[in-house]
């Protein structure tokens, strides 16, 4: 089930929110169960059998959290009071022993979901690369990669990491652990929420007028986003990347579309989850801030994918050294993070690629400000060099192999290559403006999206003073692209394969 769909939309957003809402009266833990309920219900519509697999991971990960906290494997015990301290705990070889079993387990489970596959192919292509085809593996396993696995399995290692180390007290309830685990405002495509974040909000939070107008605002305007601007540039894109060949025009037209479909598209959809959590009373943390402004690669992973670049940074980038260690160390660890986050997005080597790009960029940045040569370079230029590397990137992210990536640059580029399929990319036409440009809904839509990129506000500025005239913008949005959306039968979304 995905936010822009009719079955959403029309019954089950309604009915969650009316059963909240009747349920004022009874605890905050049998709300926080309802939202538990509509949250297994929303994962499990497309494929009932991963709820099983997301509850065993829950499940364990609570008991584990209640051992750190204990110091013990007896759950039945009373755990002692303890406020959170601002000191480094010390922890027994047990805590250490189920902090290892955590991370080991959930990175165990999608490494097998998302990485199997990827890991035998790998492997078979380079055995027959060195001449060992005796070497090769094969299975007869057909895996399907649960949806979000790669966001509720960060969430909840950041949970179990926050306990061990002290900066979030264990939920003793299961009923809230698994509210913070499976909501569905951000279960399946983020935002990725610190454990710390959210604790307190799932103990007490307040239900106002004031944050349910602007969690409708949130909403209508990501789903304007998503239906609106996102789905045409995509078709644009589509057209562009799945043809044999293309100009140079079109090859830079269809990677700019790209790049304003998938903004749109992941934006929107945490636009759409940050204004569904101020429904229920949750505030989260903001995802996105104009990345296509950013002056720098550094600054474009300070506005893109917020919540992912805080966790790589506080989970992985920091326990590495950070900068701590020395300037070769520090390129070693930005490097090393921007790969793992490349793999995070897709078990490809395009990812890979298209995270040593970024990893690569960010190095080259930090020796540029660390040399005594360094130049500042005019904003604008700034601005224009880091989108052009950012849109590179894009092509890496977008292709379904290297070969076809590396056909598509050569597009860019007025340089043919040949695909691994087979295709000559040059300069010769393919028609896909000539197609683009007597569609005037996709060249209105697609200069839209760069308006609003240029000039446009954030929505989290944006609806921080809702008027009467904003909330009336909002829901003419919101209704265009539900009248839209009836009449689309293109309605992806990029990172639910992710």
């Amino acid at each position: 089930m995905v936010f822009s769909s009719q079955l959403f939309l029309f019954y089950f957003l309604p009915i969650s929110l009316a059963v909240y809402y009747l349920l004022a009266g009874a605890s905050q833990r049998i709300r926080n169960f309802w939202l538990v309920v509509t949250g297994y219900i929303f994962y499990g519509w497309a494929e009932p059998r991963f709820i099983l697999l997301m509850f065993a991971t829950t499940t364990f990960d609570w008991l584990l959290s209640l051992v750190i906290a204990r110091d013990r494997w007896a759950f039945w015990r009373t755990p002692p009071s303890a406020a959170l301290s601002t000191q480094k705990p010390v922890r027994s070889r047990v805590q250490k022993q189920a902090l290892a079993l955590s991370i080991v387990s959930n990175l165990c489970a999608l490494g097998f979901f998302k990485y199997f596959h990827f890991g035998v192919d790998s492997w078979n292509h380079l055995a027959a690369a060195l001449g060992a085809p005796g070497a090769t593996f094969h299975t007869t396993l057909h895996i399907v990669l649960p949806l979000g696995i790669s966001f509720y399995t960060f969430q909840a290692l950041s949970y179990i990491i926050d306990v061990y180390r002290g900066e979030a007290e264990a939920m003793e309830n299961f009923i809230d652990f698994s509210c913070f685990v499976s909501m569905f405002p951000h279960l399946v495509a983020g935002p990725i929420l610190k454990f710390s974040f959210l604790a307190e909000q799932l103990k007490t939070r307040s239900h106002t007028f004031d944050k349910f107008s602007r969690g409708c605002a949130f909403f209508l305007l990501g789903l304007s986003k998503k239906v609106l601007l996102a789905n045409p540039c995509g078709k644009i894109a589509d057209g562009a990347f799945e043809s044999a060949s293309r100009t140079v025009l079109e090859a830079w037209t269809g990677v700019t579309a790209y790049a304003l479909q998938i903004y749109f598209d992941f934006s929107g959809y945490s636009d759409m989850a940050i204004g569904l959590g101020l429904l229920f009373g949750f505030v989260f943390a903001r995802n996105f801030n104009a990345p296509y402004s950013a002056v720098s690669l550094t600054d474009f992973w300070r506005r893109w994918h917020i919540s992912l670049s805080s966790w790589l940074r506080d989970y992985l980038y920091i326990p590495l050294g950070g900068n701590r260690l020395g300037e070769a160390r520090t390129c070693f660890n930005l490097g090393f993070t921007m790969l793992v986050g490349g793999l995070w997005h897709g078990a490809s080597w395009t990812f890979v690629v298209w995270g040593a790009l970024h990893g690569g960029g960010l190095v080259i940045e930090r020796l540029c400000r660390q040399s005594t040569l360094a130049v500042r370079m005019p904003t604008a230029l700034a601005r224009v060099l880091t989108l052009a590397v950012v849109l590179v990137g894009w092509v890496f992210f977008r292709s379904a192999t290297l070969g076809d990536a590396f056909g598509y640059l050569g597009s860019m580029f007025g340089m043919p290559f040949q695909s691994l399929s087979g295709a000559l990319s040059g300069p010769q036409a393919s028609g896909v403006l000539g197609g683009f440009s007597q569609q005037p809904y996709l060249q209105f839509h697609f200069l839209t999206a760069l308006t609003v990129v240029a000039v446009g506000r954030q929505t989290w500025e944006w609806t921080q003073t809702l008027t009467w005239p904003k909330a009336g913008m909002a829901l003419a949005a919101g209704c265009l692209a539900v009248v839209a959306l009836l009449s689309q039968d293109y309605n992806p979304f990029i990172y639910f394969i992710f």
